[in-house]
């Protein structure tokens, strides 16, 4: 059955979501991405009173909205909210007595991240060339683009942008930064947008300065590098359960990843199938879920995303 929310902010794959990680009452659940709190409402209703929800974002100001909007939701219900990236959760959790029934990391943006020209994220609108999902620390993305030299900046772009133009755009980059620094994303991307022949821009299915945005704001936040940490978390965690080991993660706990492209799912299918393969969970997808037609109608976001999940085997067997 469909979940609907009234709000603006529409969590992607609610419902598979909801059925992956099939939330029992009185579980413990993280949600390491929790943005505005759609996806850990939806969770924490299915928990009800006697459950505990952990919280997890980047951003402060997401974080602080998610945990009112989980205790409104769900009166009584046990919040723990924390301020850092996810690849140090596990840790924190273990540290904390923390197991943890079920785990979804929705490694997309919330949407009041995207629209906020001031965020940077996006060239709909002119804004600063920020791009940090945690504005309180960090290297901008202005910072990379004026300080990077020609060579860096091209290696990054093909490496977290698969952009195969990526040694003209940095040399273009490079060449208009002696007139001026680059500080908003207009500027950037009428730069990257004039780095590609006529052809090209006729031909291609996405804005020019697409594939730059994203292997910026990779770079920004380290996102690669902080995924492929919690991967090897999650498997650590997925080996002491199942050996009947004090984890993070519970016996039978469910763990589901929401991808949006390439550079995220392969190795989250990486990390999964390795796991799978020494026995030590259960897949609960074997090929990754998909939003349906009429989701990515009404939620163009969803049509990107890619939910894999799997479950932590038992002693003696997965539960």
């Amino acid at each position: 059955m469909r979940v609907n929310r009234s709000d603006a902010h529409i969590p992607v794959l609610l419902d598979e979501v909801l059925d992956l990680l099939a939330p029992a009452p009185g579980g413990t659940y993280v949600d390491a991405t929790a943005g505005l709190g759609g996806h850990a409402e939806a969770v924490a209703e299915r928990l009800g009173p006697s459950g505990r929800i952990v919280l997890n974002d980047l951003d402060p100001g997401n974080l602080e909205r998610a945990g009112e909007r989980v205790r409104a939701a769900v009166p009584g219900i046990e919040v723990i909210t924390v301020h850092g990236s996810f690849a140090s959760l596990p840790a924190e959790l273990e540290e904390w007595g923390v197991r943890a029934d079920g785990f979804l990391a929705d490694l997309g943006f919330a949407s009041n991240q995207v629209d906020d020209p001031d965020r940077g994220l996006s060239f709909k609108a002119d804004g600063p060339l920020d791009m940090r999902l945690d504005p309180t620390r960090g290297e901008t993305a202005a910072d990379l683009v004026n300080r990077l030299g020609e060579r860096e900046l091209a290696d990054l772009i093909f490496a977290f942008g698969e952009e195969r133009l990526s040694r003209r755009i940095a040399q273009k980059l490079v060449e208009t930064r002696r007139d001026g620094p680059i500080l908003t994303t207009n500027r950037l991307a009428d730069i990257v947008r004039s780095a590609y022949p006529a052809a090209m821009k006729r031909k291609s299915r996405i804005d020019p300065a697409t594939r730059t945005f994203q292997a910026l704001r990779i770079a920004v936040n380290g996102e690669l590098d902080h995924l492929d940490r919690l991967l090897s978390a999650v498997g650590q965690g997925a080996q002491a359960a199942s050996a009947g080991h004090e984890s993070w993660l519970a016996c039978g706990a469910r763990v589901g990843i929401i991808a949006f492209h390439s550079l995220e799912d392969r190795p989250v299918k990486q990390a999964f199938n390795d796991l799978a393969s020494r026995d030590l969970v259960d897949r609960l997808t074997r090929k990754p879920i998909v939003a349906g037609d009429a989701e990515s109608a009404s939620n163009p976001r969803a049509r990107s995303a890619k939910l894999r999940g799997v479950r932590v085997a038992c002693q003696g067997g997965a539960r």
